[in-house]
């Protein structure tokens, strides 16, 4: 199998929603009432992306706006998130972490960075910086960033 190919197949598992509900469980256990495997996509995206409105957090996230104001609805029972109005358009509403949400999401990434760690612990030290580089490079110079993205082409000039 060419490298192509088993970065594909591990790319596969790594995006299936399964792989995905399970971490988002382990991230976010404990943290307290509102926070979940199922509001952590929300809580994260506001996090990632500053004040949207639930459309264009939903699209952010790949959930549909309803997952999202229903899923908003709860992180802000929680005191997690607030609804502000948007000041370019009084009509429309943001989303916004509060500081329980932002303390949270910092949480969450505290405990992905531990989880990471821990699975790099036997690997010998400077293949650990080796990969990091080299799954950020492919992050921001690969197939999932956009030409403008990363100040590259797709080489078709």
């Amino acid at each position: 199998m060419d490298a192509g190919q088993e970065i594909a197949e591990a790319l596969g598992l790594l995006l299936r929603r399964t792989t995905r509900a399970r971490l988002y469980q382990r991230l976010t256990e404990g943290l307290g009432e509102g926070v979940d495997e199922l509001t952590y996509p929300v809580l994260s995206g506001l996090a990632r992306t500053g004040p949207r409105s639930a459309a264009e957090l939903a699209h952010e996230v790949g959930l549909d706006r309803s997952n999202v104001t229903r899923r908003a609805s709860r992180l802000e029972e929680a005191g997690l998130l607030r609804r502000e109005p948007d000041p370019a358009d009084r009509r429309a509403t943001l989303l916004v972490l509060t500081d329980h949400g932002e303390q949270a999401v910092q949480a969450t990434r505290d405990r992905l960075a531990d989880q990471i760690a821990d699975a790099l612990r036997s690997w010998p030290p400077a293949e650990a910086d080796s990969f990091a580089r080299h799954l950020h490079r492919f992050v921001t110079e690969g197939p999932f960033t956009a030409p403008d993205e990363h100040g590259g082409g797709t080489g078709d000039s």
